[in-house]
């Protein structure tokens, strides 16, 4: 693709696009928002391919990953000034995000589970939060994403550990009517979805 062979670059786009745009996609809420990071992050990729800027300094995919994680960040500080509150009500009204697949029975994701679970990774820390968005949305192996991290495996396969534990706590907590710091919700606050 660097030489500017047309059937490499489809073969790029074919092989990673999908998992840019999920990734993408888990951060900025909006399927438009991240098709335009998704082809903002392979812009980017074509042009430094083209100009002879990457150098096989390791893996291809960690490298482009890299790029999608920083334009995400940037999407994520802009929109972030400019968000709204949103409340757990219209969260679980999210449908499915594109690209989330039908489970083997043919029953998709139940909306409300996905709203929780969207908000439970907005509660996380961004680290936390990267770590599973690179495992599971963008379907990294821990190797790349030890590569992309420039983190040992181990400390990379604990961090996720601690990261999905969190997360479990927090819709555990969410649904129990209990914080995730382990402090009960008036009775006020849970109606309204806020916490005290």
């Amino acid at each position: 693709a660097a030489r500017g062979d047309e059937s490499a670059w489809r073969e790029v786009v074919a092989r990673y696009a999908r998992r840019v745009f999920a990734l993408a996609r888990s951060r900025v809420r909006s399927p438009e928002l991240a098709e335009e990071v998704t082809q903002a992050v392979f812009a980017k990729v074509a042009t430094t391919l083209g100009s002879g800027g990457y150098a096989e300094v390791g893996r291809f995919e960690s490298w482009l990953f890299r790029i999608a994680m920083n334009r995400v960040r940037d999407e994520a500080r802009r929109s972030s000034r400019h968000a709204t509150p949103t409340d757990p009500a219209t969260l679980a009204g999210l449908g499915p995000a594109a690209g989330v697949e039908a489970s083997q029975n043919g029953a998709g994701i139940d909306a409300r589970a996905l709203g929780a679970l969207r908000g439970a990774l907005g509660e996380l820390p961004d680290a936390d939060r990267e770590v599973i968005e690179l495992r599971h949305h963008g379907q990294m192996s821990f190797k790349a994403m030890a590569d992309l991290l420039g983190e040992p495996l181990g400390t990379l396969l604990a961090r996720h550990h601690r990261a999905l534990r969190k997360l479990r706590a927090i819709i555990e907590a969410s649904t129990s009517g209990v914080d995730a710091d382990g402090f009960g919700r008036s009775s006020e606050s849970t109606s309204k979805g806020a916490r005290p």
